[in-house]
């Protein structure tokens, strides 16, 4: 199972499993489809959301270990 954390990028995270769409959503990340999902890392959208990087991964770790 992979492990999801900040330096990936938004389309990395894509790929590993589905289930955390739902959880970036919530989070505000709207933008998953939009062209930069493929060059910024979760870190980067995290502090253009004003989103806590460390709080996310772990919802989203979360997720993927259900």
């Amino acid at each position: 199972m992979a492990t999801i954390k900040k330096e990936m990028l938004i389309g990395e995270i894509l790929d590993v499993d589905q289930r955390v769409v739902p959880v970036l959503l919530d989070a505000g990340m709207h933008c998953l489809g939009c062209p930069s999902h493929q060059f910024e890392s979760l870190e980067e959208a995290c502090m253009v959301h004003g989103i806590n990087a460390d709080e996310l991964i772990e919802k989203l770790n979360a997720a993927i270990a259900e």
